[in-house]
């Protein structure tokens, strides 16, 4: 019957003064949507917890100085188990159902029902907002949460200092919903490296660190320290890595430097101009409409996936997932499996978009720069993933809205530059050439730098520009393509590295001669 007492909404709030601004949920918990406060439940949903879960009483700590209303805001409480006086911390979900409990015990021992995968007091702020806290174990949280009576956003990690990183891969959308995310951890070697380990899996800028006096928030409560608890948060800095470096400390650097780590085109002959793929680097594709960006692309891309143990992302705007797999596996089988049906091949999927290695954007016809940005970063921060193919540009610019298409290039350039650097991923981008005089790019004209569609800045950001050639009405070459360096940062070798053939009834791309002096 519980289930059909009904919520009672605009009833007085005794934080501001509303008269009618709060609303009591049925399992006792408030909201008020005048101040923000909102309150925990001030009951167990026993109906939703394992019958290995305990219950306990809302009391005062005295000896964490945490008083009563904090423990009934996260629903912590004492009780007993076996026979045994403890503390209950009740980890819940976002609908707020417990899914795990740790017991803490007079001699400090402690014992775990259930898996926590979500952090403490997680379910209280579901939806982000403008600044969160984050601090090591429950009672600092508590902590916290009481030094700002219990108004601000507070939650703890899932068990300790050792599963900040996991936790924080697990819920980076969670995290990344707020402006701000504050890092209070414990005042010792666990506790600093843990930050360091979880501060650039956020978003640049988002991270926060409060400067503790003691070794945690619960002892600079017992030491009467609650008002420095705040100011430690008001005066948290963004973390920064440690970018600035005397010239002295990279002696080491100098005297014994580090190779270049590349990895192969699939063309020995682009591999001698460019030296390889980097992470770190934007690799630009240029050719105009119909001459094979895509394809070079997913022979790249399976190469990456069938000759190293590398992860790799691929986000492409114009084409449906089942295409792009099938372009991925063809290339695997020499089969052009999007043109006309074909057997499923187990194998080839085991080894390529199947390997666990291959991860792919579902744009569902919707393509928002900044959602797009965020999902490349999820890749390589959370996936692991350090090779993005993002084919193209164009559509990339057209999703940011209406506007002077030089400047979104330009903003759109950076925003990309910004994340390779963030990152460190490896980026295969395609953009379309504008229209030269004379002759098109389908009847063979020759790419260059000017002819890059919109703006200058793709040039000036990419590390590698490569032009694409090819006479689509040449009778005798018109699987031929040309593949044309137009600007190498890395080494400064430009010019034409290599001539590619299509094969048509496969989709492989494999090197031929080329005659120079009349490539078509």
């Amino acid at each position: 019957m519980a289930d059909l007492i009904s919520a009672q909404t605009h009833q007085p709030c005794a934080s501001c003064g509303s008269s009618d601004a709060l609303t009591i949920n049925t399992d006792g918990s408030t909201k008020c949507f005048s101040c923000g406060e909102f309150t925990g439940s001030r009951q167990l949903n026993t109906h939703t917890m394992s019958s290995n879960f305990i219950q306990g009483d809302y009391v005062d700590i005295p000896s964490r100085k945490i008083n009563k209303d904090t423990c009934r805001h996260f629903g912590y409480t004492v009780g007993t188990l076996n026979g045994e006086p403890c503390h209950i911390a009740s980890y819940r979900n976002m609908d707020g159902a417990v899914v795990a409990q740790k017991y803490r015990f007079k001699d400090k021992s402690f014992r775990t029902e259930g898996t926590p995968t979500y952090f403490f007091g997680q379910n209280l702020a579901p939806n982000g907002g403008k600044r969160l806290v984050i601090t090591e174990g429950e009672i600092d949280a508590l902590t916290v949460s009481q030094a700002f009576d219990n108004k601000w956003p507070v939650v703890s990690l899932p068990s300790g200092a050792q599963s900040a990183k996991s936790a924080f891969k697990k819920h980076f959308e969670w995290l990344s919903s707020w402006d701000e995310v504050v890092l209070m951890f414990d005042n010792d070697t666990q506790g600093q490296q843990a930050m360091e380990d979880v501060c650039n899996i956020l978003p640049a800028g988002k991270c926060k660190i409060a400067k503790l006096t003691l070794k945690d928030p619960n002892e600079m409560l017992m030491a009467g320290k609650a008002k420095d608890i705040c100011y430690s948060v008001y005066n948290s800095k963004v973390w920064r890595p440690d970018d600035i470096v005397d010239g002295v400390e990279i002696y080491d650097l100098l005297k014994n430097p580090k190779e270049h780590l590349s990895i192969p085109y699939p063309f020995p002959s682009l591999n001698t101009m460019t030296r390889g793929i980097r992470k770190g680097e934007i690799v630009t594709f240029c050719a105009g409409s119909g001459i094979g960006k895509s394809q070079i692309c997913r022979v790249i891309a399976h190469h990456i996936l069938t000759t190293t143990e590398k992860y790799v992302g691929y986000i492409a705007l114009e084409e449906s997932l089942e295409r792009t797999a099938q372009g991925i596996m063809g290339i695997h089988t020499n089969q052009l499996l999007h043109l006309e049906p074909h057997s499923f091949n187990e194998e080839a999927f085991a080894e390529t978009v199947g390997s666990g290695r291959f991860f792919m954007y579902d744009h569902w016809g919707s393509i928002q720069g900044d959602n797009l940005l965020g999902r490349i970063r999820y890749m390589a921060k959370v996936l692991d993933v350090e090779y993005v193919v993002l084919d193209h540009l164009s559509i990339v610019v057209s999703g940011i809205g209406d506007g002077d298409e030089r400047r979104m290039i330009d903003n759109t350039m950076t925003m990309l530059r910004s994340l390779v650097e963030e990152t460190k991923i490896g980026m295969i981008l395609v953009s379309h050439l504008k229209r030269p005089d004379g002759k098109g790019h389908e009847e063979g004209a020759i790419t260059s730098l000017a002819q890059l569609r919109g703006s200058a800045s793709i040039a000036q950001l990419s590390d590698m520009v490569i032009g694409l050639e090819r006479n689509q009405q040449d009778p005798d070459n018109k699987n031929q393509t040309i593949v044309r360096v137009l600007k190498n940062r890395f080494s400064g070798e430009t010019g034409i590295a290599t001539a590619l053939h299509y094969n048509q009834d496969t989709g492989a791309l494999n090197e031929m001669q080329l005659n120079i002096e009349n490539p078509f």
